[in-house]
């Protein structure tokens, strides 16, 4: 009980709110678990409630009708996700499906919104977090549209660095190159040219899952231009 009332409270949705207030949400929650490769939910599914990750890890995606799939989003631990369609009515825009063995907590639509009307605090952390959510779409959308894959990638391992607290040259892809192709939109095959070239320019170290990055400058020329 804990451990899941200290993931809640570490949730963008739910930070800063006093205890009380995370009992009264943890006591609206569903526990979900779910093994590695499972459905979550699929496109068109009823927007009935939204899910924050306990542990594992859910990658929302969608799909064209030849089969192709594009990652839009990759959440672990503490990341709230389904959300929008909570406050809309709608359906599911999109799938999501566990990398991973995962531990998911459902919150239900009609119970959530009952809350929020008495809780002006998790409404405000509510619309901050629709705000943050539109931001990253403008974002992914703009390096999808505009950039080329070279630029795609110094992004990403920027915002890796940034994340790790922005001191560390050394990132650790979370998930597999397979799926960074995806969430990048290209082929896994592109994606490891795009990585040798850009080891032979001098501004990363590729070891498996670990890549060094030793031109911070030259990536961020990299992100911005695109050309490699």
């Amino acid at each position: 009980m804990e451990k899941i009332l200290e993931i809640i409270s570490q949730t963008p949705l739910f930070q800063n709110l006093p205890e009380e207030d995370l009992k009264r949400i943890r006591r609206i929650a569903r526990d979900k678990f779910y093994n590695k490769g499972q459905t979550v939910f699929s496109e068109g599914d009823s927007g009935n409630g939204f899910y924050v990750v306990v542990a594992g890890k859910v990658k929302i995606y969608k799909s064209s009708l030849e089969g192709k799939e594009q990652i839009l989003h990759i959440y672990g631990p503490g990341n709230p996700f389904g959300e929008v369609p909570v406050f809309s009515g709608e359906q599911f825009p999109a799938n999501a499906q566990t990398l991973l063995k995962s531990h998911l907590l459902f919150f239900p639509r009609t119970a959530f919104t009952e809350l929020i009307a008495k809780n002006p605090s998790l409404c405000l952390n509510m619309l901050a977090m629709l705000s943050m959510r539109l931001r990253q779409f403008t974002l992914q959308v703009e390096n999808l549209s505009l950039k080329e894959v070279p630029g795609r990638l110094a992004s990403y391992l920027l915002f890796l660095a940034r994340e790790a607290g922005g001191e560390t040259t050394t990132v650790s892809l979370p998930i597999s190159k397979g799926q960074l192709a995806s969430l990048l939109g290209t082929i896994p095959e592109t994606l490891s040219r795009i990585l040798a070239r850009m080891s032979t320019s001098g501004l990363i170290d590729v070891s498996g899952g670990e890549i060094t990055l030793l031109d911070a400058a030259g990536l961020e020329d990299l992100a911005e231009t695109g050309k490699l």
